[in-house]
């Protein structure tokens, strides 16, 4: 199985998939290798890549949330999804709100906001959601929700997920998936734990799995999958940890070589 991250890993930087790059993912296919996509996006902001990628067409899987929902591609049935316990969502909320910090719920297609901010307009021109203002966002929050992410300055991003993991814990996952956005999932929800979900609805061993990403949300998957691989673009600390790192970047086909080296070239 190959789990491909979207955003800086499958996709460029104009937000495509190269000719070359879908050709290797059809050959891979063609080996019998499952393709799935793991991404930080909802359902909504995926479709057309998974559409692209034929995936509508054929029984796959979609990651979708950074591992709070995973939906089959080929139908859009719901296989598994999570919510962060309230209490918990309640308190990330309220410590981001006193620092200073927007808060932002991805739901139905739509990013609500807690007040506009820059880091919510460049969302909506990435994933082509419409932005919400919320009112009363914390009683949305209240409402119950998948994830919470809270964008701003990474410099400042940094203090206030110390203070928001000495508060909670273990009762929420918390990460940066880009620099400049900090992440509030599920209590043991994360790419590594649906992929491991998925791994095993298809009977298909952690080592015969290959996952590719750029940042730290997908740290879970490429810990757990049997070949981890981290792309040239992405986070040294994801590196670090990666079995390999691609010579080359997204805007350069990092993935095409991934699964030219690790697929194609040898049986995992």
């Amino acid at each position: 199985m190959l789990a491909l991250d979207l955003d800086d890993t499958l996709l460029r930087s104009d937000l495509t998939i190269s000719y070359r790059t879908r050709n290797v993912i059809k050959r891979a296919e063609a080996q019998g290798v499952v393709v799935l996509l793991a991404s930080g996006r909802i359902p909504g902001a995926m479709d057309k890549f998974a559409r692209l990628l034929g995936m509508n067409k054929r029984p796959g899987y979609l990651i979708c949330n950074n591992g709070t929902i995973i939906q089959e591609s080929h139908t859009g049935k719901l296989v598994f999804e999570s919510t962060i316990d309230i209490d918990a969502a309640l308190t990330a909320y309220d410590l981001a709100v006193a620092e200073g910090f927007p808060v932002q719920i991805y739901e139905d297609n739509i990013i609500y906001v807690s007040r506009f901010n820059e880091f919510a307009n460049y969302d909506q021109k990435l994933t082509g959601l419409r932005q919400v203002v919320v009112e009363n966002f914390r009683a949305m929050v209240a409402e119950g929700c998948h994830k919470l992410l809270i964008p701003g300055d990474p410099m400042l991003l940094v203090p206030l997920e110390s203070i928001i993991r000495t508060y909670l814990g273990d009762d929420i996952t918390l990460f940066t998936s880009k620099p400049y956005f900090l992440e509030i999932l599920p209590a043991e929800t994360d790419k590594g734990t649906a992929l491991a979900k998925v791994a095993g609805l298809l009977g298909i061993d952690r080592e015969s799995v290959l996952a590719i990403g750029d940042s730290m949300n997908d740290e879970a998957m490429i810990r757990w999958a049997g070949t981890g691989v981290a792309m040239a673009n992405g986070d040294e600390r994801l590196k670090s940890i990666a079995s390999f790192v691609t010579e080359k970047t997204n805007d350069d086909d990092g993935v095409a070589e991934a699964i030219e080296k690790y697929i194609l070239g040898k049986s995992l």
